[in-house]
C-alpha cells in the first residue's frame, strides 16, 4: 500500500475570485440567507471564461465553492479555536468550526 503522507503537496490553480461586501470575519452572518441584500460575486479568470464551462448549472439549487483564506493563511493555525457563537469562551477543534485559521487555508 502506498504511503499517503508522502504526497503532502497539492498544487491548485484558482479558477476565479470571490468578491464579498464583508471585510471582517465578525461581520459575516453565520447563515447567508439572514442577509439577503448582501450581494457577493464570483469572477472567473480569463482562462475559464468559455461559455460552456457553466452549461446546465441553472438546473441546480446550490453549488459549492472552495476557496483559499488568503488574508489569514500566513498567520498560522491552532488545533483549537474559540468560536464567537459560543461567546468566545469555549474552545473547540479547528475542524469543528468555521475558523479561517486552518491547516491548509481552504474553506467551503
Amino acid at each position: 500500500m502506498k504511503d499517503i503522507e508522502s504526497e503532502s503537496t497539492i498544487m491548485i490553480e484558482p479558477v476565479g475570485y470571490i468578491h464579498s461586501p464583508f471585510k471582517q470575519k465578525f461581520a459575516i452572518p453565520r447563515q447567508p440567507n439572514l442577509v439577503k441584500q448582501a450581494i457577493d460575486g464570483v469572477v472567473l479568470k480569463s482562462t475559464f471564461t468559455d461559455c460552456h464551462i457553466l452549461r446546465e448549472l441553472e438546473q441546480f439549487s446550490h453549488f459549492w465553492l472552495l476557496f483559499h483564506f488568503h488574508a489569514t493563511a500566513a498567520q498560522g493555525w491552532s488545533s483549537t479555536v474559540q468560536p464567537p457563537r459560543l461567546g468566545g469562551k469555549t474552545r473547540v477543534g479547528v475542524f469543528a468550526s468555521r475558523s479561517p485559521f486552518r491547516p491548509n487555508g481552504i474553506g467551503m
